[in-house]
């Protein structure tokens, strides 16, 4: 029924989806109060409060775009992205070292991935969903010509850096957070999250160049920008160190467009099995 309704949506143009979208956002907003209070608790946190209604109908538009972005014919898709300083990923991709796409849970980041693979060979690390009756819509959505999916696990791995040996692109989302043993805990907007250390190792294989991107969405359904930024962090040699160097990548880029990061994401959580940092974590529990 899911995929059904997905179809039917994506027939909708993406600027009636995202007029419906920022209602829903406002209903699930009042409606649920956990919600309401992490998306605020968040914000607040950043120093972005004034954008709370903003972000508010944001996630609304992130949720109903959804079904454009993975059932829509792909060349319907990609006529609504358009790209900003891909002479940096040119140059990179030139280089032959490989590539580290890094992108956080800003803007439209399903079509970031998209709009690469149509011009490079990507592969992305992919975690199934939870629910089950998700997993066909989500894999074949992402299962794209010239875009290859690694699973979050030791296999994913290698397959990610056999990819970066052959000089090919690969794909992280920096602020997913990890499960036990593969992340330290790092300042993110100022408190302790448990942070992923992969990205920094890969690049230390090779030095594969980084690169921050994300898919900013454009008023009125009128499509996205994707744009592309050199990281600029100095990482260093401790894992704890090159996790805050990227959460502080990712914060300046969050600031780009803070209205479109996805606050209500409980970034803050302790994986099962995983130790809390010095400072007290569990209010970022869920």
């Amino acid at each position: 029924m899911l995929v059904i309704l997905f179809r039917f949506l994506s027939i909708f143009p993406l600027s009636v989806l995202h007029l419906i979208g920022a209602v829903l956002g406002r209903i699930v907003y009042f409606l649920s109060g956990s919600y309401r209070r992490r998306l605020r608790e968040n914000l607040e946190r950043a120093g972005f409060s004034a954008h709370l209604s903003d972000a508010v109908k944001e996630a609304g538009k992130n949720i109903l775009e959804l079904p454009f972005i993975w059932c829509a014919k792909p060349d319907r898709v990609l006529r609504t992205a358009s790209l900003e300083n891909w002479d940096l990923v040119q140059q990179a991709l030139d280089a032959k070292k490989g590539v580290i796409f890094l992108t956080p849970h800003l803007g439209c980041f399903e079509i970031v991935a998209q709009s690469i693979a149509v011009r490079t060979r990507l592969t992305v690390m992919y975690r199934p969903p939870r629910k089950d009756a998700l997993k066909p819509l989500i894999e074949g959505a992402r299962a794209r010509e010239n875009l290859l999916l690694a699973p979050a696990n030791l296999s994913g791995v290698r397959i990610m850096a056999k990819a970066l040996k052959k000089g090919e692109a690969i794909g992280l989302l920096p602020d997913q957070v990890p499960q036990e043993g593969e992340g330290v805990w790092a300042k993110f907007f100022g408190k302790p999250a448990y942070t992923m250390t992969l990205s920094a190792k890969l690049h230390s294989m090779n030095g594969a160049p980084i690169i921050l991107t994300y898919a900013e969405r454009l008023p009125h359904g009128r499509g996205y920008v994707v744009r592309f930024a050199a990281f600029e962090e100095e990482l260093g040699s401790d894992p704890v160190q090159q996790a805050e160097a990227i959460n502080r990548g990712m914060e300046k880029l969050i600031a780009r467009s803070p209205a479109q990061y996805f606050w209500s994401y409980n970034r803050y959580k302790k994986p099962d099995g995983v130790s809390g940092p010095d400072t007290d974590v569990t209010e970022g529990q869920a």
